[in-house]
């Protein structure tokens, strides 16, 4: 279920964000609460008490396409920890597998639910199962603890926004705790966001560890596995007819990150596209 939380910013389509899932929100770290239920949501056109949906998404009064002209470049989601595993307490796909990635652990369509569907019932060589992957990114309690995250890029000269963290570790001190190390290291981060696709726009990413990007519903970058910071990039001109994207049209982006062993946390981000949800989007 997806549940648009807090308003008082609207993405113009004239501002580069970055990142896959949401729109502008509020401090870094806050925790997650019943706050969100609000009426409305990430916009496509409709008018205001107009009721529409687009996908599997639903949209609330006035939102529309853009509109505003006080936006921050912020994006919130979703960081959930993790318990490290010590072979009897933990979660088993955290601080367990080593390796240098390992594309396909999740299909190449997102789940009903908008979440990655997990592609191997017997496991991988990076993932335990289908039951414990899927846990990285649904409130389970005992196992996990969801807390709020906002990410704010920079904006160059040239409408480029980037947010580059070669030390990201957006719980420290949080949730779990750090486990005894330096950082938290043990940890999923999930967003998600509406754009307009306009020509010209791309995006790209480079970290460590798991990441997925998904375009309208479609696998866009898979950097799935334990690796070291590995990147891509998707030109979306080039990659339009694949994604199922024509000019002018509102597509949803889904992205799905994980940390999940020790030594190093690197996160990077760039893009030209034009987000237009208008609150953040979280998904239960």
């Amino acid at each position: 279920m997806l549940r648009p939380l807090r308003s008082g910013w609207c993405a113009p389509l004239s501002i580069l964000l970055l990142l896959t899932g949401i729109g502008c929100g509020s401090a870094d770290g806050g925790a997650r609460g019943s706050e969100g239920a609000g009426a409305g949501g990430p916009g496509s056109g409709a008018g205001a008490g107009g009721d529409d949906t687009f996908g599997s998404l639903t949209t609330g009064p006035g939102a529309g396409s853009g509109g505003g002209d006080d936006c921050t470049p912020s994006l919130t989601g979703i960081v959930r920890d993790f318990r490290a595993y010590d072979g009897g307490d933990g979660h088993p796909d955290f601080e367990t597998f080593t390796g240098s990635g390992l594309k396909g652990i999740v299909e190449g369509e997102l789940g009903p639910d908008r979440k990655p569907v997990y592609a191997h019932p017997g496991g991988t060589a990076h993932t335990t199962g289908p039951d414990e992957f899927n846990q990285w990114y649904r409130d389970v309690e005992g196992v996990n603890q969801p807390i709020e995250f906002t990410i704010t890029p920079t904006i160059d000269a040239s409408g480029l926004a980037t947010y580059d963290n070669s030390s990201f570790f957006p719980i420290d001190g949080k949730g779990f705790g750090n486990q005894g190390n330096s950082h938290n290291f043990h940890f999923t981060f999930e967003l998600h966001m509406t754009f307009t696709y306009r020509g010209g726009e791309v995006f790209s990413f480079t970290g460590d560890d798991d990441l997925w990007v998904f375009i309208n519903d479609k696998l866009a970058i898979d950097l799935g596995g334990l690796h070291s910071a590995l990147s891509d990039e998707i030109d979306l001109d080039e990659r339009a007819d694949e994604l199922g994207l024509e000019l002018g049209g509102e597509y949803s982006l889904d992205f799905f990150h994980a940390e999940r062993h020790t030594t190093a946390s690197n996160f990077k981000i760039q893009s030209s596209l034009a987000f237009t949800n208008c609150e953040p989007i979280f998904v239960d």
